[in-house]
């Protein structure tokens, strides 16, 4: 087979080079080409350099190109997968510094809640460029594979505005999959067969995922997100800065640290760029199929292309799939892929808690999708206004004057509230509401190299 995969926000290194790996597991797959674009070249020239060494070390026809052009990389993609991250760490981390200032203490903050729902405005505008440019340009045909966080803002954006076949794609309920499995002594979660439908983790469970297992106990059922991630999609764990440390784990980033994502992305970029040698060295090694990771896109590809059917859970619009969420919302349930495409299995009914629980989200994401298409600043403070820990948090004074803080500390990235900049400026200048300069309940600093490097070796030797 031969056809042509673009990956745009191939600059995320890490990620594109397990992309790279598991869709060259797949036999049929040798021969095809691999576009990547980002508007840094800087980490585009890593990339490939990492890349052909793989293609070289494994005798294959694979062909990999590079380019700051979009347009150029999208020409004639039949796939198309974007893991952009709009604005950067740079922007990201007032994602997470600015809400503290009122009170807001996030541990990812790029999915919902005060930091996600302004990642989804930067995003937006983005990936409706990317959409424009597949319908001109890729093939046409084409299928979206949306990465990209805030997850359901992007594939609701693509779809409803951008017009394009899209599919989001998370990993977090293989990653739930796994702890069920290891709880239950199963030796591979090939052994469960479990489904998970919503929108988008033993004894040392007991102690890391706390708040999933109250979740568990009070709703029935278990939560596919991680106990960070979870713990601000909900109100009632992060209200109160005394009770946060009682519900999460210091023990890992992803267990609800106080701007643990970022800590750990910061870290992550600070010691590739300084360990690259080692990377590239890595990356003469042969590609171990056995090592595929669970990933949905080489999957997805393997089944579009070759009819091998593959189940997994999608993030697309809902259409009726669960019957209790709205027809308009993104929902992530189970589907198969074949080479028919990816058909949902429909029907599916929400417990009455869980679906109002979810409803609370998805009248955010809907407000937060039209006010990014807008530009209207005022339902962008709504939006804000009603997530639910921003709510249990702020009150609508502190909701306007943080939005204004945040829109205008991102304006670079936000054109579609330049009108709106210097009424928020005007604002900012006379307000009287209080903050405070707050580092979290729960806050770790970054990281140096040498510590990162101790740390590593002391992790070797025990092992």
């Amino acid at each position: 087979m031969s056809f042509k995969i673009a990956i745009i926000g191939a600059g995320s290194v890490g990620f594109t080079k397990k992309l790279f790996t598991d869709i060259l597991c797949v036999p049929e797959f040798k021969d095809i080409e691999f576009a990547l674009t980002d508007v840094s070249e800087h980490n585009l020239a890593m990339i490939k350099a990492i890349l052909d060494r793989i293609v070289e070390a494994n005798n294959l026809p694979t062909r990999v190109t590079a380019t700051t052009d979009r347009r150029k990389a999208l020409e004639g993609a039949r796939y198309i997968i974007s893991c952009v991250r709009v604005g950067g760490l740079e922007a990201y981390a007032d994602d997470i510094r600015i809400p503290l200032r009122y009170g807001i203490d996030q541990c990812v903050g790029d999915t919902i809640c005060a930091g996600g729902i302004l990642y989804g405005q930067r995003n937006i505008p983005v990936i409706l460029d990317f959409c424009k440019d597949i319908r001109e340009v890729a093939d046409t045909n084409a299928k979206f594979l949306n990465y990209a966080n805030p997850m359901a803002m992007n594939t609701w954006a693509a779809i409803e505005y951008g017009k394009v076949d899209t599919v989001g794609l998370c990993h977090g309920v293989q990653h739930g999959a796994e702890q069920i499995a290891e709880v239950l002594g199963a030796k591979s979660p090939r052994e469960l067969d479990y489904v998970c439908s919503g929108i988008n983790h033993h004894p040392v469970y007991s102690q890391q995922e706390k708040l999933r297992i109250d979740v568990l106990k009070r709703f029935g059922v278990y939560s596919t997100e991680s106990n960070g991630h979870l713990s601000e999609y909900l109100p009632w764990y992060r209200k109160r800065p005394d009770e946060i440390t009682r519900w999460i784990d210091m023990s890992d980033w992803i267990h609800g640290e106080t701007g643990g994502y970022l800590r750990y992305s910061t870290e992550t970029r600070n010691w590739f760029e300084t360990e690259y040698p080692q990377f590239l060295e890595a990356a003469s090694k042969p590609i171990d199929a056995s090592r595929r990771s669970n990933e949905h896109a080489s999957h997805i590809l393997e089944a579009l292309e070759t009819n091998r059917v593959y189940r997994g859970h999608f993030n697309v619009r809902n259409d009726g799939v669960i019957t209790n969420l709205p027809r308009d919302a993104i929902i992530e349930s189970p589907g198969f892929v074949d080479r028919f495409g990816i058909n949902m299995a429909a029907g599916i009914t929400l417990p009455e808690a869980c679906a109002a629980t979810c409803m609370a989200s998805i009248n955010v994401q809907r407000m937060s999708v039209h006010a990014a298409i807008s530009g209207d600043i005022d339902l962008l403070k709504l939006a804000v206004l009603h997530d639910p820990l921003v709510g249990a948090v702020s009150t609508p004074e502190e909701v306007w004057q943080m939005v204004d803080e945040m829109v205008v500390a991102q304006a670079q990235w936000l054109p579609q509230y330049a009108h709106a900049v210097p009424a928020a400026k005007e604002r900012l200048s006379k307000s009287t509401v209080k903050t405070r300069e707050w580092a979290g309940a729960a806050r770790r600093s970054v990281r140096s190299i040498e510590e990162l490097r101790a740390e590593k070796a002391a992790l070797k030797q025990a092992v």
